[in-house]
């Protein structure tokens, strides 16, 4: 109970029995009820070892605070640096927060142990943020920092989950067989910064830890590097580092196919299912397995009298699950589209179940918006690439050759734009080879998405 709440009752009972003593009586006594919610956090009243403590041989931290506390989610929280071989035994009671160190100190070293937000107050939660205990097994507190900030080298956005890391050894391998010796978390803008370090050079990274070994051991982890090592001295220079996967993680591939293996039957799904055909794209085929027996002319395209419409091609991708079929679509035209059975079939010699046809029509010109984008301060010696994205899939992309772009029969939707800035001149995204020391190619995500309007000129300046 706070201080106020707590005279504010003593007082209330004192009145109750004056009024009871001279017969007036009194109403039932009960809590204050109303007022300001509480927002303040636990404040630290006691510290033994106090702060900042130096030549430090204690294996028993306690920190005592001005009202009950909780403490919750340690393990997402309590970071400690520079990291112990084993994390030591947080406790708490009412007001006590009690540290048990069970790893050996390095002499002459400046401890920090933050809490993140896990110190809260008991009532309503509010958490004491970052605090951080700091000691030395030496005669000095460092005092020395360093920051940088964590880019995600495929979109420009940022990702808070990553953790930056600091090692005093500067050998490459260090990263993938040591533990890091200091480690700072990322804020919402990407931002780290490392505090009461000493001075000397280091190598820095960032990784989001996939299996909690605080080691770089798959290439599916995102991962980032700085060039050179970092010399931290009085004045440091904050450093920019992008973090990318070497490989995509692939996700549910081993229940997709069980799934698949339990059906016997070969089926399929089309583009045109739930709706019109896209004037500009290819009407798609997509089968449950994968097809070993493809005839092209067993796949033909009519108007609706039955009429054969010569197609510019139809084309069975690489996984032979996907058929893309291309042809000089008219706006608002009935179609058909015959599939003959005989002409595909998967590893089992399993035929879709009879002839098909697959009836539908194409969009219209006025389904469809028009887009002019004029940039500023771009740099179109770094080959630049207009990206359109939906949901962080990339539905559209334009190499960028000048200042002015524009295009019709734009479909419209709510867009990320995104702008990479395409090194080897590819089209495409290229991730980094931190074996090779190359670093991935940069992108850039428009704070504001761009909304694009049926039948509408949709215009906007851009600045990077």
């Amino acid at each position: 109970m706070r201080l106020k709440t707590y005279l504010y009752t003593l007082f209330f009972i004192s009145l109750c029995y004056m009024l009871a003593v001279s017969g007036s009586g009194c109403a039932q006594i009960s809590a204050p009820t109303g007022g300001p919610k509480d927002s303040i956090p636990p404040r630290l009243v006691k510290a033994v070892p106090e702060l900042n403590s130096v030549n430090f041989k204690n294996t028993k931290i306690t920190l005592t605070f001005d009202e009950y506390i909780d403490v919750q989610d340690l393990s997402n929280n309590l970071l400690i640096s520079p990291l112990p071989l084993a994390n030591p035994v947080v406790d708490f009671k009412l007001r006590t927060v009690t540290v048990k160190l069970k790893d050996s100190l390095l002499p002459n070293t400046t401890y920090t142990i933050n809490f993140g937000n896990a110190i809260r107050d008991n009532n309503e939660g509010n958490p004491y943020k970052n605090f951080t205990y700091v000691f030395s097994t030496g005669n000095n507190i460092d005092s020395l920092q360093f920051s940088g900030k964590v880019t995600l080298a495929e979109t420009g956005k940022t990702d808070s989950t990553l953790t930056a890391m600091l090692y005093r050894n500067t050998d490459d391998s260090a990263v993938k067989k040591n533990r890091p010796n200091y480690l700072a978390k990322l804020n919402g803008d990407g931002v780290f910064t490392f505090t009461n370090l000493s001075p000397g050079t280091y190598k820095v990274y960032a990784l989001k830890d996939g299996d909690g070994g605080k080691t770089y051991n798959a290439k599916t982890e995102l991962f980032a590097f700085a060039d050179t090592p970092v010399t931290i001295s009085l004045v440091n220079t904050p450093v920019d580092l992008y973090a990318f996967a070497e490989e995509k993680r692939v996700e549910g591939a081993t229940l997709l196919s069980r799934a698949t293996a339990i059906i016997k039957k070969l089926l399929y799904t089309s583009s045109v299912a739930t709706q019109n055909q896209d004037l500009q794209g290819d009407l798609e085929l997509n089968f449950n397995k994968p097809l070993k027996k493809f005839n092209p002319s067993g796949i033909i395209l009519t108007d609706t009298g039955f009429a054969p419409i010569p197609l510019a091609s139809i084309v069975l991708d690489s996984s032979r699950k996907k058929i893309s079929i291309t042809a000089k679509w008219l706006e608002d035209r009935p179609y058909r589209l015959i599939i003959n059975s005989a002409a595909i079939a998967d590893s089992q010699g399993n035929s879709i179940a009879k002839n098909d046809t697959l009836r539908f029509v194409t969009k219209k010109e006025a389904d469809y918006g028009n887009v002019v984008l004029h940039f500023s301060n771009i740099d179109l010696t770094k080959h630049p690439v207009l990206q359109f994205v939906v949901a962080d899939e990339i539905k559209e992309s334009y190499a960028l050759t000048g200042n002015d772009w524009n295009k019709n029969l734009f479909k419209p939707g709510e867009y990320e734009i995104r702008i990479l800035f395409d090194s080897n001149n590819n089209g495409k995204w290229d991730t980094g080879d931190f074996s090779k020391k190359i670093q991935p190619e940069k992108a850039v995500t428009l704070p504001q998405k761009l909304s694009i309007r049926a039948n509408w000129d949709n215009e906007r300046d851009i600045k990077l």
